[in-house]
């Protein structure tokens, strides 16, 4: 599988989620509860933003292909396992994975981290001077908002380049 292909596989996956929606309160839901899963915290009522980037990534390591082109055997110790927004720079680092500035180009797939602790996917290559990158993220809502209180779902989005603080390339 070349990287394109296994990033396209990611995206394929990230996309497949758009809709999903809290149900029962508050960060709260089935679904949720399965993003939730794929970090180290016990699921309850917490912001899962970052739940649901190790959620898909969990997802995509599950092919075979994916891990042969990441070089990957053992993908359980491998994939992201936070509950943090900003903490996933921290284990991008661990995996010497390559973390790129807010002004970097931005590939379809790449993991990204905004500067109000939030996180989520591009799912469209973005050039350097592109002032929107396109997302999908969870814990938001139609109106672009992050929080315990306001996130409702898995949504795409249109944000603003200058709202980003670091992408990570997985490949």
């Amino acid at each position: 599988m070349t990287p394109i292909e296994a990033r396209n596989e990611l995206v394929k996956i990230i996309k497949s989620q758009v809709g999903v929606k809290e149900i029962g309160g508050n960060n709260r839901g089935p679904k949720i509860v399965q993003y939730q899963k794929a970090t180290w915290l016990d699921p309850a009522a917490w912001p899962w933003c970052a739940a649901f980037v190790d959620w898909c990534i969990c997802e995509w390591l599950k092919v075979p292909e994916v891990r042969a082109a990441l070089g990957i055997t053992d993908s359980e110790a491998w994939r992201p396992k936070t509950a943090g927004a900003w903490d996933l720079a921290n284990w991008a680092k661990s995996r010497k994975l390559e973390i790129l500035g807010e002004t970097a180009p931005v590939r379809a797939g790449d993991i990204i981290i905004f500067d109000f602790s939030h996180v989520g996917f591009a799912i469209e290559d973005a050039a350097t001077g592109a002032g929107c990158i396109v997302t999908v993220e969870g814990n938001t809502n139609g109106a672009g908002d992050r929080d315990s209180t306001t996130g409702d779902g898995v949504w795409s989005k249109k944000r603003a380049r200058a709202l980003a603080k670091q992408f990570i390339r997985l490949i």
